[in-house]
């Protein structure tokens, strides 16, 4: 039995985030021992020569006694559950005296972190948010430093942005339910929808999770049609946002304009901030993005004028909603950051009532335990047929039979030839797999850049058979 050494740090996981946590302990000059549950490790090496003279254990946790150690900080990718963390999760659950307690990144970066905090969650959309915020910030003259889930490790941005006047984070379940208190100044919850049961057990404990965001926090941004997304605390001063006509004070959407010329705005209560037509982002599930975060910019003190011109540019991130092949009225859009069904479920109901034609939907992957049958009638409203692949396609063929026309395929590449060959003009053509990629992608990014490139081989190919 390895034993950490009393009075140091037991740093596990050896990801983006523990290299974050290796290095805002050095530059705290607090000792602390590293601890993997692979035997070799990706960078192992690299880690070494970085951090010399930190002891490293690779093999199973239960092989080491962390009781002497002062606290143990845990990566987003590993569960405190796990054997060997599990008796010290529970004891910090308890509040027990005499056992180190178990805490993550985002504990570390609130205990560090002086100036206030943005932080943001949903089972979808969080990205968006979170980077159409820090947008707004930057625009109306602020220094801000946005990461966290996306981009930038937290705290990695405390040594990157010592000066920064807000720090705007996207934060994930795992990073939440090892976070005791983060104290943001503003925390929306956006929304929630089934995705990692596999760690979470159950809605409710991926819901309890989610609510940690607004621990200390001094106010929170809801989702109105969502009562899941609410604080525990009635005392928490809250923001609603709707895609409905808004209640006084909510932030939503309704008519607006001259008698002539009515239509639909960003309202907040009875206040018009700007035509829908005007934003740069498509659909209801983005319109509500853009609210969300001017909700949360409100509190902020940004200025509505820099909002808006935010949200009149803004055409949103790669692999979330991203176009990118378009010909003979044929759209290829590569969601593959909708990784869950709730994402998925809001990437159809967004797109599919602006079309001439019909979707052409891209399913499958790793599900996660979800349950895909949501997806059934939504698909069956707007899509041509679902072409499934993948580790779980026979799953979703399960969940969908009977509703929308199926053709199950190996992998995403035999997946889009079936799309070109079935495609018309006025269709749309969208991955949004509703699944993890990690059965034949390295991450979500190397999946969208494989449907990026075929669909600008299909561009291609259309190009030479329309030339005289």
């Amino acid at each position: 039995m390895q034993a950490v050494p009393q009075g140091h740090t037991l740093v596990v996981g050896l990801g983006v985030s523990g290299w974050a946590i290796a290095r805002h302990l050095t530059r705290q000059a607090r000792p602390f021992m590293v601890a993997d549950t692979r035997q070799s490790p990706p960078g192992l090496e690299a880690f070494r020569a970085a951090f010399p003279g930190v002891e490293i254990h690779c093999g199973r946790l239960d092989e080491i006694d962390a009781s002497r150690a002062v606290e143990i900080v845990v990566s987003p990718g590993v569960d405190p559950r796990s054997p060997g963390l599990a008796r010290y999760w529970q004891a910090t659950l308890e509040g027990a005296p005499g056992m180190p307690r178990v805490i993550g990144e985002i504990a570390l970066f609130a205990g560090a972190c002086r100036a206030p905090i943005a932080a943001i969650t949903g089972a979808n959309a969080k990205s968006t948010v979170t980077t159409l915020l820090g947008e707004m910030a930057r625009q109306s003259g602020k220094r801000v430093a946005v990461g966290g889930n996306l981009g930038i490790a937290a705290l990695d941005l405390l040594a990157e942005c010592p000066d920064a006047e807000l720090y705007v984070l996207e934060l994930s379940s795992f990073q939440l339910e090892t976070t005791p208190r983060l104290g943001a100044a503003t925390a929306a919850f956006l929304n929630l929808s089934e995705d990692h049961l596999d760690r979470h057990g159950d809605m409710a404990g991926y819901r309890a999770a989610k609510l940690a965001i607004f621990r200390g926090a001094e106010h929170a941004v809801v989702n109105a049609e969502d009562h899941l997304t609410w604080p525990d605390d009635v005392d928490l001063p809250v923001s609603r946002f709707t895609t409905r006509p808004p209640q006084p004070e909510e932030w939503g959407i309704a008519e607006s304009g001259s008698e002539a010329a009515r239509e639909p705005w960003l309202m907040h209560g009875e206040v018009p901030i700007m035509a829908v037509r005007e934003m740069r982002l498509a659909g209801r599930h983005n319109q509500a993005n853009g609210l969300a975060a001017m909700a949360m910019g409100e509190r902020l003190g940004l200025s509505h004028e820099a909002m808006v011109r935010v949200l009149k540019r803004f055409a949103g991130l790669p692999h979330r909603g991203e176009l990118v092949a378009e010909a003979h009225g044929i759209r290829w859009i590569n969601d593959s950051k909708g990784t869950n069904v709730g994402a998925t479920l809001a990437a159809i109901a967004g797109l599919g009532p602006t079309l001439g034609g019909r979707l052409i939907w891209l399913g499958g992957g790793m599900g996660k335990a979800a349950d895909f049958t949501p997806l059934a009638e939504p698909l069956a409203r707007h899509a041509r047929e679902a072409v499934v692949f993948g580790a779980d396609a026979a799953r979703l063929a399960q969940a969908l039979a009977g509703h929308v026309a199926i053709t199950r395929c190996d992998d995403l590449k035999a997946a889009m030839a079936r799309a070109g060959d079935i495609a018309e003009p006025g269709d749309c053509v969208l991955l949004s797999p509703a699944c993890a990629s990690l059965d034949q992608f390295s991450n979500y990014q190397a999946r969208g850049e494989a449907f990026r490139a075929g669909a600008a081989a299909w561009l291609q190919t259309f190009d030479q058979q329309e030339a005289p």
